[in-house]
């Protein structure tokens, strides 16, 4: 728990913005949660209620919570202000706009974007030395990392500001020093994911046998041993010679996948639709979403009993 308490704004009571708002109070401070849409609003207590149960932890955290349907008061005396809207660039530039003339003068401003430059979101703010990027991952209040993102006018203190406050809600932080789209995490798992998308389109594989490969082997260690940890491990020699076979083969088109592009144009969204690169029933996915949620409840259990040890 942070030893100061803070006053914490969320703007957005969706997915992100309710997990975010959940760490914050689980760790002592107060939160106030604003949203455009009434019913996320009225049902924002139920759903930090519900996840608290179920992880064992002081429901009671929620009380410290308020859903606020006013912008202005939601962040008024605000400490740290987060936006956890959609991914829309001209909606998230009209925000910060808004909330720099709203927030008091020493309050850290973040978004929590997944992929978008936060220098190009915080371009022509008078206050640019306070706004970071945050980018949280879902679900916030199971997954560890925050990626702290600096932009061109991110004030050094103020961004350590913000790495500190998220180390000490328990929270894994990692700053980033230079913006570029997607951050670190996403151009990993993208980079990825483009050369899994490949290999199916090229009758390599089917999209199946592309899961079965990384979640039983490397994707086994991932947890304990990082890309650049592993190729230390095995030798930077060894990297070297792999990568002079194997680079030259791998996907590098800088665009998205036609074989992509075609699923969406057929309406193969996904789970969404009940097809993507699979097919998915009601039931399975149920079942995915159930085993991903106990999988990182299990790794979160198993870390908090190596720290007390």
């Amino acid at each position: 728990m942070s030893a100061e308490r803070s006053l914490i704004a969320v703007i957005g009571a969706g997915l992100m913005g309710h997990g975010i708002a959940q760490v914050f109070a689980l760790a002592g401070h107060d939160v106030r949660v604003h949203d455009v849409d009434a019913r996320a609003l009225a049902s924002l207590g139920e759903r930090i209620t519900r996840n608290l149960s179920d992880l064992g932890q002081d429901t009671g955290a929620a009380a410290r919570v308020s859903a606020v349907s006013d912008l202005s008061q939601a962040v008024a005396k605000a400490d740290v202000v987060i936006e956890a809207g959609p991914e829309d660039l001209d909606w998230k530039r009209r925000l910060f706009e808004q909330l720099e003339s709203m927030v008091p003068a020493a309050a850290l401003l973040a978004t929590n974007t997944s992929v978008i430059p936060i220098t190009q979101i915080m371009r022509g703010l008078r206050t640019g030395h306070r706004a970071m990027g945050t980018h949280w991952w879902n679900p916030p209040y199971l997954v560890p990392l925050v990626e702290v993102i600096k932009s061109a006018w991110t004030d050094a203190a103020c961004a350590q500001r913000m790495f500190d406050l998220l180390r000490a809600v328990g929270k894994t932080p990692a700053m980033v020093e230079k913006d570029v789209a997607g951050f670190i995490g996403n151009r990993l798992q993208h980079a990825l994911w483009r050369e899994a998308v490949a290999l199916v389109a090229s009758g390599v594989c089917d999209a199946q046998t592309v899961d079965t490969v990384v979640k039983a082997s490397f994707g086994r260690r991932l947890p304990v041993l990082g890309p650049l940890e592993n190729a230390d491990l095995v030798g930077t020699d060894l990297t070297l010679a792999i990568h002079r076979t194997v680079l030259p083969a791998i996907e590098s088109a800088p665009g998205p996948s036609p074989y992509l592009e075609q699923l969406v144009a057929q309406g193969r969204l996904g789970m969404k639709s009940g097809e993507g690169f699979r097919c998915w029933t009601a039931e399975q996915q149920a079942t995915l979403r159930a085993r991903v949620l106990d999988h990182l409840k299990a790794m979160n259990r198993a870390e908090s009993l190596q720290e007390g040890t």
